[in-house]
């Protein structure tokens, strides 16, 4: 798998993760919003064109990098990053449970 550039904006109570894809004018990207010390992953998104390359694990990964530099928790609320953190338990710690 390619490393792809990633784009990160941090708007203090939301921001993303964003590629840029060859063909397609929407990147693929990983929202998220704060709550307390935590960020609620929101929701992934990779255009079709793109889609089986990798892409939006390397956009979970980059969340996952950041947790660990800037000391926050992760609510994997959308279910593609529920999917990596099962997949990876060695990220258990960067957890966060949020009652709603």
């Amino acid at each position: 798998m390619a490393q792809t550039d990633i784009e990160i904006t941090d708007e203090t109570t939301h921001g993303a993760y964003r590629a840029k894809v060859d063909g397609s004018d929407r990147p693929a990207e990983l929202t998220w919003r704060a709550r307390g010390s935590a960020r609620i992953a929101e929701h992934t998104f990779t255009p079709p064109e793109a889609r089986g390359k990798g892409i939006a694990a390397q956009l979970v990964e980059a969340l996952i990098a950041d947790a660990r530099q800037k000391d926050f928790t992760i609510v994997p609320q959308c279910s593609y990053v529920a999917a990596q953190f099962r997949k990876h338990p060695e990220w258990s710690e960067l957890r966060a449970e949020i009652e709603s």
